[in-house]
């Protein structure tokens, strides 16, 4: 897996600032922003956003290569709505070569793994001996979720907040967690005040999971 971050709100903490000023202020935005240094937003950010005044942050945007994911973890992305999705097709881009992702549990099981092996190798198998006679968008009927893939993904700051909440929660499932913290890291790299707090709500606070809490908390991230 490899995630980089391709492109993300110039200034986005001045510019959330300038939002979260409008809103209580007689001053046109324009005015505002020029005001508004990048101390001074960085602070006013942290408490409109502990005070859960998210729509403010809405201004921010964040666009990400996923990059060897697989089509599990892509199918779970994209039920976060409030986002943009550019995946690569298995319609036009023929998968002849055998490329999926291996799960660690499997993996580290010798058995486990010979059994997974021989089903992808099946599978791969089936797919080039259709893809020779049918069209690939047919012939890719029987490829699996672990066939891997490559997703962009552009979100902004408020949907992101609510993305690392669910996915870097300790009860996520392993792949997608991984490349939430990724991208978490990265967001905190650039934007460090909006996502000071960012990730699994036992990281701001206690755990929402109740009686299917996982009872590790993850505790408050140092600023």
């Amino acid at each position: 897996m490899k995630v980089q971050l391709l492109s993300h709100t110039e200034n986005a903490e001045v510019l959330c600032a300038t939002a979260a000023k409008t809103c209580y202020s007689q001053g046109v935005p324009s005015v505002i922003m020029e005001k508004v240094t990048e101390e001074k937003a960085g602070k006013l950010i942290e408490e409109v956003v502990s005070m859960g005044h998210h729509s403010v942050i809405e201004h921010a945007y964040y666009t990400f290569s996923l990059e060897g994911v697989s089509r599990a973890l892509t199918h779970q992305l994209v039920r976060h709505r409030v986002a943009s999705f550019s995946q690569q097709s298995q319609r036009y881009v023929n998968m002849l070569k055998a490329e999926y992702v291996l799960p660690p549990s499997i993996e580290k099981d010798p058995e486990a793994k010979r059994v997974f092996e021989e089903a992808m190798d099946n599978a791969w198998e089936a797919y080039q001996k259709l893809a020779e006679k049918m069209p690939v968008e047919d012939a890719r009927y029987v490829l699996p979720n672990a066939c891997t893939s490559n997703i962009m993904v552009t979100m902004n700051a408020r949907e992101l907040m609510h993305f690392f909440s669910l996915r870097c929660c300790n009860r996520a499932q392993w792949e997608i967690r991984e490349a939430a913290e990724l991208m978490l890291a990265l967001c905190q790299e650039v934007s460090p005040q909006i996502f000071k707090d960012a990730g699994a709500p036992c990281v701001r606070g206690p755990c929402t999971e109740g009686k299917m809490s996982c009872g590790h908390p993850k505790g408050k991230r140092k600023p």
